[in-house]
């Protein structure tokens, strides 16, 4: 089972590359906040992006929270924050499963809106099918054709 990072899985440094899942889905590439980061887990989520030391990029982000006055960087931490969709709970198992997971994050409405008339048009399907097994006709056309 492969990481999420691009290495084997294992812990480099002090920190840990990887994730609890795997990448089926061509290499799942996508900036997402990690769901088990330190502090809304931007600076993890970035680290696998970009696969980077997770360790090394806190590191980084701390001492530009110290050189530039705290507030430039910590309000570009809390835009990346509110920016970033959070990672996926499960896996992608295929694009389709992506392209939803990404409309689902950005508009919930549409999402939800599209699922319903995915079901309606499974159940006018299932309606003509209905008919055709319940007609008159077809009761007949399987008595001719045994």
């Amino acid at each position: 089972m492969r990481a999420f990072g691009r290495g084997n899985g294992r812990m480099h440094g002090g920190g840990s590359r990887g994730s609890r899942w795997r990448r089926p889905v061509e290499e799942q590439r996508g900036i997402y906040r990690a769901r088990d980061g330190v502090f809304l887990g931007v600076c993890k989520g970035l680290a696998r992006y970009f696969d980077f030391s997770v360790g090394a990029l806190r590191a980084i982000v701390i001492l530009l929270f110290l050189v530039t006055g705290i507030w430039p960087v910590g309000l570009l931490y809390l835009i990346a924050a509110m920016v970033m969709k959070m990672e996926p709970v499960v896996p992608f198992d295929s694009p389709a499963d992506q392209e939803f997971y990404n409309s689902y994050t950005n508009s919930r409405a549409g999402a939800l809106e599209r699922i319903k008339r995915k079901f309606e048009n499974l159940d006018r399907r299932l309606r003509r099918m209905e008919d055709v097994v319940t007609s008159r006709d077809f009761e007949w056309e399987r008595r001719m054709r045994n």
